[in-house]
């Protein structure tokens, strides 16, 4: 009997794995803390990976 598995994740192409980043603002808050905020990639959502495409897709993106 053959077991059905999940087709492996691949790095997302976008952001090569590293989805999300701290951006700076500049400057600092009254307490001496720097503003930032998150960027998260937005193809893969902040994950880093993407689901491997099926040989049937073909060059279809």
């Amino acid at each position: 009997m053959t077991h059905r598995t999940t087709p492996p994740l691949k790095i997302c192409p976008n952001c090569d794995g590293f989805a999300s980043a701290a951006i700076t603002l500049g400057g600092r808050d009254r307490h001496g803390h720097l503003r930032t905020i998150t960027a998260h990639c937005p193809r893969c959502n902040g994950l880093g990976t993407v689901p491997a495409r099926h040989l049937s897709e073909g060059a279809r993106a």
